[in-house]
């Protein structure tokens, strides 16, 4: 008779595919094309997909002027990513691909290490799961760094040389564009620059130019809408005169690639007629004294702020702030004006405890100081240098005599505010209440 006997299959565990996914850079600096980034994804993309136990993910990409920007898109989607748990092994071709700073470097390979993502270097041979990877990390990367530290130096150096010579390391801006080593004019951009100079000799300011050209749809050079500090700068570049003036800023560290103006740390370079001029020396000129003039105004020089004679006069004792105007109405249209802590108006009382100051009272109290009957603008703009309040209903008068005298003040009570008008006001306003309630009373009979 046939037997037939059930053999129990084996319980084979398949592995499990390790995720890969690999980082590529190329420093424009160094004159490589984005052929050579195209290059690097190609070779990580094949070499990824013929390993038999990995499992792709993708290549992340970035390229820039430089391998020390922290803003790298696609750097920053790829740690994302290995948080996410989508990453389980990280490729990169080399240390100064992934990072030039010994500090950034070690600080994202450990916190990769501690969410279980390895990163392997495949020029060095690194792998940072290992017991002497992050040592050999740390040796090498402080020669990367060392290696970007002398590469922007020569940079440096090459620009500096260049403006020996007159030359310009970048001219691209709002009206120009630097071409096969000239600077040439666009016409409609040109136009949009006449204009901007023209307006605000007609009295507008940085805001009201920035608005009228968004609404008009014009954008800036980087095809935004323009902002203030846009039009600000534009107002005072004298490259629209056709004059260059090489060496304005600098690069003090090679990190963080942060510039600073040159105040006489370095010599600067004037080049009068080096290119062709949008506007008009003249007309530049009487920009360069308006901004001057509006500069000395301060906040007065802007329509749009609301100001006075005590504008910029008031400080705030506790904080050290500036008090500002402010203007508010009530349930019935009266209007409040009084001043407050930028401080306490901002961040609450929390942070500055000085009260509001209706503006009668510290016109009262300036009045009295000043031995006069009524305020008068000229006397306290003549007379009164600054006002401090160091606490609530306290008022501190500084001469311009040098002479420091103190006021106190109080809020008007009921009684005080109850005056003659007031009674005959409020008189008429219940005969003409008791007058229709009484109509209505008889017509409803």
């Amino acid at each position: 008779m046939r037997k037939i006997h059930k053999i129990e299959s084996a319980k084979i565990k398949l592995p499990i595919k390790k995720r890969v996914g690999a980082y590529a850079r190329i420093s424009i600096e160094k004159g490589r094309t984005l052929n050579s980034l195209s290059a690097q994804v190609n070779h990580y993309s094949n070499f990824i997909q013929a390993h038999p136990g990995w499992e792709y993910i993708g290549v992340y990409a970035d390229s820039g002027e430089t391998g020390t920007s922290a803003g790298r898109d696609e750097f920053q989607r790829l740690i994302a990513d290995c948080e996410a748990g989508k990453i389980d092994i990280v490729l990169t071709k080399s240390i100064s691909r992934f990072a030039r700073n010994t500090v950034d470097l070690l600080k994202t390979v450990r916190r990769l290490k501690e969410i279980g993502v390895e990163v392997r270097f495949e020029r060095e041979g690194i792998n940072s799961s290992t017991a002497n990877g992050e040592l050999m990390l740390s040796i090498l990367a402080s020669f990367a760094q060392e290696e970007s530290r002398q590469i922007s130096e020569n940079l440096k150096w090459s620009i500096r040389n260049g403006f020996k010579d007159g030359k310009p390391h970048r001219l691209n801006m709002y009206g120009y564009r630097y071409k096969d080593g000239e600077c040439v004019i666009i016409p409609e951009e040109a136009e949009v620059v006449k204009r901007i100079f023209n307006i605000y000799l007609e009295g507008l300011t940085p805001v009201e130019i920035a608005e009228q050209l968004n609404r008009d749809g014009i954008k800036n050079y980087s095809s935004l809408e323009f902002k203030p500090s846009n039009i600000a700068k534009m107002l005072k570049n004298e490259r629209y005169i056709g004059t260059l003036l090489l060496q304005k800023t600098y690069v003090e560290e090679h990190i963080n690639k942060k510039g600073k103006t040159n105040k006489g740390e370095f010599p600067m370079y004037l080049i009068e007629d080096a290119h062709p001029a949008i506007i008009d020396k003249d007309i530049f000129q009487a920009v360069q004294d308006e901004r001057l003039r509006r500069m000395e105004l301060g906040v007065f020089a802007n329509k749009g702020i609301n100001t006075s004679v005590l504008t910029g006069k008031i400080k705030c004792g506790t904080c050290g702030c500036s008090f500002h105007r402010k203007i508010s109405r009530n349930a019935t249209k009266t209007k409040s004006i009084y001043w407050q802590c930028f401080t306490k108006a901002k961040e609450g009382a929390a942070l500055c405890p000085v009260g509001n100051i209706p503006e009668d009272k510290l016109k009262k109290a300036a009045a009295e100081i000043l031995g006069i009957d009524e305020f008068d603008d000229i006397v306290f703009t003549e007379r009164i240098a600054r006002i401090t309040i160091p606490e609530q209903f306290t008022i501190i008068f500084l001469l311009n005599d040098g002479t420091i005298m103190a006021k106190q003040w109080r809020f008007a009570s009921k009684r005080d505010e109850w005056t003659l008008e007031r009674r005959q006001a409020q008189s008429e306003r219940l005969k003409l209440i008791f007058a229709f309630r009484r109509q209505t009373k008889e017509g409803a009979n």
